[in-house]
């Protein structure tokens, strides 16, 4: 594996190995960088896409709110163009982190929750309650919720991965990057396109976009997608596939230009997804997990996978995940010039319903199943007005404005087979021989409350905890950033801006799991167990639900003592300088950032107890150092940035088993260097190379959650069987950061004269890397060593293209997630990669 790291620094140095300089660039295929190389299209096409390619300096990119081109814009952005969404077959942002190795990208559980990664900063995943600290645009309207879906979009002229804060410019939940995605504009020349692809796993993919002019001053651009393919993996307990794909959608995109001066753009989509998703696997089968497999009399009998064969692509689910998403939205955009400006509004709506039910304890039994039901209303409202000229001194001034509704269910019911699950974890009882601890309970307790039916009360089929939330939030911002020439090298930037935001949230959690609700404390049958001193802890690690809050049961909000409100207010502002020498950029910068505080809206939740944790978390603030240089010369270029980046406030939210426990960190922190390049040496052939290295700390983590397998940290108390809830995990590693990750691409282009054609070969590596600080390293960790390919062709007289792809061509297996298995105490589950996979896509231009 060192052998295939060290070819691959290799490429990246041969991009910037070159002796000659010069400002500009031929046209390259790049992955992150975003140059272009010549596409197989027809003739005029691709002299004219090598035209807008032929400098470096002609890849315009909207980082910082305006056009800019790539090398001119003092930020560290990673640019990838359509061609290499076409070419790399990048069908959703969780393709993208292959071509942007700074950038990770998890969706574990549930289609709808997508966790954006950039320098190992990120988190939202899998608690609607909590925002990610990575914002997704689209045309420049802010997504908060995302399938992490390409495909429903029309041709996507490019992906800017912006890393670092961004809250100055972009405002909402993005103090660690952002993601914006810019779509083709309607055109004026009628134009299309139609794509078919065929693959393995029987994918079939029908695409089309069609645009052209109303009248002389309507466009439009209309696009529809069908996307479906059967699953990677087999649930062997009902026969069914899962992780498929089963989505369609259509868009509108009308561009009214009445004068020069004046476009009006509105965009409206739809989009379906019904999916079986998501697969896992087990990596650890501790006790409880062997009795679920172990035959009868011994255990349930029940399919368990075998973590020795945890890529066998097989799973063992007594009922199939599944995943409803109906998203739909309308934006419009107003530019309109004026004498000494341009001022845009960007006006959104967006309603977004999601349904999914899983197997919520990754077993073959029938213990516990869960149904989650989110729906989300957004509008935003975006202004702008930025200065126009050529002179010295330019500036940008806006404001932003966000209201959004969540509505959200969760529901975790108990199936049939948990209560001899249950009676198997209470032990063998003393005082009834042959019965189990819990039935013995029940037995003593019905002398005194005949309610109380000995193995009927406690672990019914039925039993369960439900968990409604509502959550209004109302967040805005104003900003404004100027930059001014003093010299014709030097540049200074300064910005600011106020960011402010009030979320609102009321809980109406009920649970009728009757033992959860339970003090063991305080049940004067207790003793007559002959129950060892630390009784209190075997029985309480069955109380699934709220066992160790101290009521023993939901306290919903608001209340006396919680307004169910989180506000707060902040001036983020950034410095930059830059000066240019010759073909290079230097720039340094200083830039601060932040995210509002969240809300816990898992099903266990707790009220905030005498420690001060409760089920909200204060906000993020972040600082960061970086400086760069980008260069370009003859044949290429090389952009290169060091950066030291930390939170203050990380809202940690780690999954423990049976509940997510959101806590803030006292600081993280992470030194980091980025280098990305591209090399032609000669026409026919284009180099591309990018590599991040990551260093990070907890600088201070006081309240990480307590996990089983640190006895240093977490000691059993010999009085209660209990751990502490938290341990002090300050100077340790924080996991999910790869110290190094690498992306390289080399692509072969000839014209034939009546065809042309290209073969392109991409690499992607990330180091060893524990996935998460709650799964132990030798069962939780990963390395990713990735291949893929294409072969194209293209008849430029008929506009026809045929693509052949195949993704993890080596068929590498690798983790993409772990975390304690469901009420299995010492078990460990996983979510497995994409086998390989390939086929055909055949494309008409008209």
């Amino acid at each position: 594996m060192k052998n295939k790291l060290y070819l691959g620094i290799s490429a990246l140095a041969l991009c910037s190995s070159v002796p000659a300089w010069a400002q500009t660039v031929p046209s390259t295929d790049t992955q992150s960088a975003g140059a272009r190389d010549s596409a197989p299209a027809a003739k005029n096409e691709q002299a004219a896409q090598q035209d807008s390619s032929a400098h470096s300096e002609d890849i315009v990119v909207t980082a910082a709110k305006r056009e800019q081109t790539l090398q001119d814009v003092p930020i560290s952005v990673a640019v990838t163009s359509e061609l290499t969404i076409q070419r790399a077959q990048i069908r959703d942002l969780i393709d993208l982190q292959s071509v942007v190795p700074s950038l990770k990208v998890a969706q574990f559980n549930t289609v709808g929750q997508t966790n954006f990664i950039i320098r190992g900063f990120g988190n939202g995943n899998g608690n609607v309650g909590i925002e990610g600290s990575v914002g997704v645009f689209i045309d420049g309207v802010y997504r908060s919720r995302s399938a992490a879906s390409l495909n429903d979009l029309p041709e996507v002229e490019r992906i800017e991965v912006l890393r670092g804060p961004q809250s100055t410019l972009f405002g909402k939940n993005v103090s660690a990057g952002a993601i914006n995605i810019v779509t083709k504009r309607p055109q004026f020349e009628y134009g299309g396109r139609l794509d078919l692809t065929v693959g393995n796993y029987g994918e079939l993919v029908a695409k089309g976009t069609a645009t052209g002019a109303l009248s002389k001053t309507v466009a439009v651009r209309l696009s529809g997608t069908v996307d479906q393919r059967d699953g990677f993996d087999r649930n062997v307990v009902t026969g069914h596939t899962v992780n498929d794909r089963n989505r369609e959608s259509v868009r509108t995109d009308v561009l009214w230009t009445p004068v020069d001066r004046l476009s009006v753009r509105i965009i409206a989509d739809f989009n379906e997804l019904n999916e079986r998703c998501c697969g896992a696997v087990q990596l650890f089968n501790g006790p409880a997990t062997q009795f679920i497999a172990a035959p009868p009399p011994f255990g349930l009998g029940a399919m368990v996978t075998n973590p020795a064969t945890k890529y066998s692509r097989n799973i063992a689910f007594d009922r199939d995940p599944t995943n409803h998403i109906v998203g739909k939205g309308i934006s419009g955009e107003i530019d309109y010039e004026l004498s000494f400006a341009k001022v845009t509004s960007i006006t959104a709506y967006r309603d977004q319903r999601d349904n999914s039910t899983e197997d919520v304890d990754f077993t073959g039994a029938n213990l516990a199943y869960r149904n989650d039901q989110t729906h989300t209303k957004t509008f935003t409202q975006e202004v702008r007005l930025t200065s126009s000229g050529t002179g010295p001194f330019s500036w940008l001034i806006g404001g932003f404005y966000d209201h959004e509704i969540l509505d959200t269910s969760s529901q975790i019911n108990f199936g049939s087979q948990i209560r001899a699950y249950a009676d198997a974890l209470s032990g063998a009882s003393t005082a009834l021989p042959g019965r189990s601890n819990l039935f013995t309970l029940e037995y003593l307790q019905s002398l005194v409350t005949p309610s109380i039916k000995p193995g009927a009360t406690y672990f019914a089929a039925g039993q369960a905890v439900i968990a409604p939330y509502t959550l209004k939030q109302d967040s805005f911002s104003f900003f404004g950033q100027a930059d001014y020439k003093l010299t014709d090298h030097l540049t200074v930037t300064g910005g600011v801006a106020y960011l402010s935001d009030r979320k609102a949230s009321t809980s109406n959690v009920v649970l009728t799991d009757q033992f959860s609700l339970l003090n063991l404390q305080n049940v004067p049958q207790l003793p007559f167990l002959g129950l060892p001193a630390n009784a209190f802890g075997a029985l309480g690690a069955l109380q699934f639900f709220y066992g160790n809050a101290p009521t023993h049961a939901p306290v919903n909000y608001p209340n006396a003592n919680e307004t169910g409100v989180l506000k707060g207010d902040k001036v983020t502002y950034l410095g930059r300088a830059t000066y240019k020498l010759g073909p290079v950029n230097f720039y340094a910068s200083y830039s601060t950032g932040w995210k509002a505080g969240a809300f816990n809206l898992s099903t266990d939740a707790r009220a905030p107890d005498a420690n001060g944790i409760g089920r909200t978390a204060n906000p993020e603030n972040v600082v960061l150092y970086e400086a760069g240089a980008k260069a370009a010369f003859q044949g290429g270029y090389l952009n290169l940035a060091v950066f030291k980046q930390r939170i203050k406030g990380f809202q940690s939210n780690a999954y423990t088993g049976t509940g997510y426990s959101l806590v803030n960190a006292g600081q993280e922190s992470v030194k980091g260097v980025e280098a990305e390049g591209a090399y032609r040496p000669i026409n026919w052939l284009s180099l591309f190379g990018a590599a991040t290295y990551l260093d990070p700390k907890y600088d201070s983590f006081l309240m990480a959650p307590c996990v089983n397998y640190d006895t240093v940290r977490c000691p059993l108390n010999p009085a209660t069987g209990l751990r502490p809830s938290f341990r002090n995990i300050s100077g340790d590693r924080p996991a999910g950061i790869a110290k190094w990750s690498l992306s390289t691409s080399a692509t072969i282009s000839h014209d034939f004269g009546g065809f042309s054609s290209f073969l392109r070969a991409e690499y992607d590596y990330s180091s060893r890397v524990q996935l998460t600080e709650v799964v132990p390293t030798q069962y939780g960790s990963t390395e990713t060593s990735n291949v893929n390919a294409s072969l194209g062709f293209a008849l430029p007289p008929q506009k026809l293209e045929l693509l052949f792809f195949v993704r993890n061509l080596t068929k590498h297996n690798t983790l993409i997630g772990a975390f304690p298995t469901v009420a299995q105490d010492g078990s460990y589950t996983g979510y497995t990669n994409d086998p390989r996979t390939y086929g055909a896509t055949l494309t008409k231009r008209f």
